[in-house]
This record gives structure tokens, sequence and C-alpha cells, in this order.
């Protein structure tokens, strides 16, 4: 089964972004995150809604 929840330094792995810089895209609200107790945790789709806007900048007009 594909984890639907990442750790911070999964995240930024899969982003290939050091997690100061994840912490930092996360306080900015870019991307979106949420706490289970005291861990936080990165929803997969977060990453991919991230990329797409991303993306979609990146894409000249």
């Amino acid at each position: 089964m594909t984890p639907l929840l990442l750790t911070v330094p999964e995240a930024a792995e899969a982003l290939a972004i050091s997690r100061s810089k994840l912490y930092q895209l996360i306080a900015s609200g870019a991307v979106d995150s949420i706490r289970i107790d005291g861990s936080r945790r990165i929803p997969v789709a977060s990453l991919h809604d991230f990329i797409s806007r991303l993306a979609s900048k990146a894409v000249p007009a």
C-alpha cells in the first residue's frame, strides 16, 4: 500500500530539498501539512499540488 502521509524528512527527500527548506514552505503555506499528536506529516497529495503549481508557473505565457 502506498503511504498517504510522509514525514518531513521523507517529503524533503521526495522533493530533493532540505528539511529546513520544506519547513519554510510549510510555514509560508506553499505546502500543506497536518499534525498528528506531536508529529508533522505531509500528505502526498500536497506534494503533487505543490509541484503542479510550480510547473504551471514555469510554463511561458
